[in-house]
């Protein structure tokens, strides 16, 4: 017996969250379950407005086709006889949320999780040094920056790296500066400080510009963005030492799994990081980060962007948590 179930949720978001062009207000999403002889699976289905390519109707017009079809047909074969599933969706937030479903059915996703997170902070050091408290080995914190001007990210950069000496950064520009400002960033960046900007992701507005800012300034950057494009390839590259991957923009753990290797084989970090997922969806990235990057630290540090957690709540988080019978059963299929 095969059953699949979605549900709905809308959770309100905390005041002034801005994503590129639009403020949002609520976080709205997809919560898949998948039963196969008392077996159980979850995964979240959250496009995020403005970074993902489909809405939440066309991901949930795809998610039903595709756990229809797997109701349908437990033993799919091909071939040579062996069980295949249906081919997994081209929409990469359904991709991941139903990946992670069948891996939970399956026992392939671990119960451990890295709930260490990378805080992503303010520009203030005081606010950084509460943030990371008492940590043993490297402090890394992550800030935002082209939000403002550049020379202003600048001198708060160097503020940060120099109020707190054992301080690694993640920094995040969206590419958001022409290569002018970039260097107008880097400008009051003391030379001596730069080796603790762990990266600094998509400075520019073209690749061909950040990777020259990267030479120029000694700053080393990663890729974000690019990742998700057409004709990628993961590949060393000279300032080059991360990719960042976002697995609701990315695609099924398989697309993620493969990213990893090929990150690590060419000398890159891979990091784990959050696309604005709910508590559920944080805690299966947390798990999908020690399975696949048990070395690295992931940029989960986004929970408390919504007002409420989902079902399954972060360890030590206080912030009131909606059960699953408060939400709506939006569809649901059977197939014995």
């Amino acid at each position: 017996m095969r059953k699949a179930t979605l549900y709905q949720y809308s959770l309100p978001m905390e005041a002034g969250v801005i994503l590129r062009y639009q403020r949002l207000k609520t976080r709205d999403g997809l919560l898949v379950h998948v039963q196969e002889n008392g077996n159980h699976g979850w995964g979240e289905i959250a496009p995020l407005p403005e970074f993902s390519h489909e809405t939440l109707e066309q991901a949930r017009h795809a998610a039903v086709k595709w756990l229809t079809l797997w109701c349908k047909k437990p033993c799919w074969q091909n071939e040579t006889g062996r069980n295949k599933k249906p081919e997994q969706s081209e929409l990469p937030s359904v991709a991941f949320g139903i990946s992670c479903a069948l891996a939970e059915l399956q026992g392939e996703l671990p119960a451990e999780a890295n709930y260490h997170k990378a805080p992503l902070c303010t520009g203030d050091p005081d606010d950084v040094i509460l943030r990371l408290g008492k940590r043993a080995g490297r402090n890394i914190a992550k800030v935002k920056v082209g939000l403002y001007e550049a020379v202003r990210d600048g001198m708060v950069v160097n503020l940060l790296l120099e109020a707190v000496p054992d301080l690694q950064l993640r920094l995040d520009a969206n590419r958001s500066w022409t290569r002018a400002k970039a260097d107008g960033f880097a400008k009051y960046v003391n030379p001596d400080y730069r080796q603790r900007i762990a990266f600094l992701e998509e400075p520019c507005k073209t690749r061909e510009d950040s990777l020259a800012f990267a030479r120029e300034t000694g700053i080393a950057i990663a890729w974000d963005e690019s990742v998700r494009e057409a004709g990628f390839t993961v590949e060393a590259q000279e300032g080059v030492t991360a990719i960042i991957i976002k697995p609701t923009l990315v695609g099924s753990i398989a697309r993620c799994r493969q990213l990893v290797t090929e990150a690590h084989q060419a000398g890159l970090d891979a990091v784990i990081s959050s696309s604005i997922e709910t508590s559920f969806g944080l805690t299966q990235l947390a798990r999908l980060a020690y399975w696949l990057t048990p070395e690295t630290l992931p940029g989960l540090d986004t929970l408390d962007l919504i007002q409420s957690q989902l079902i399954r709540c972060w360890p030590d988080s206080d912030i009131p948590c909606v059960a699953l019978n408060e939400l709506e059963v939006m569809w649901s299929y059977e197939c014995r």
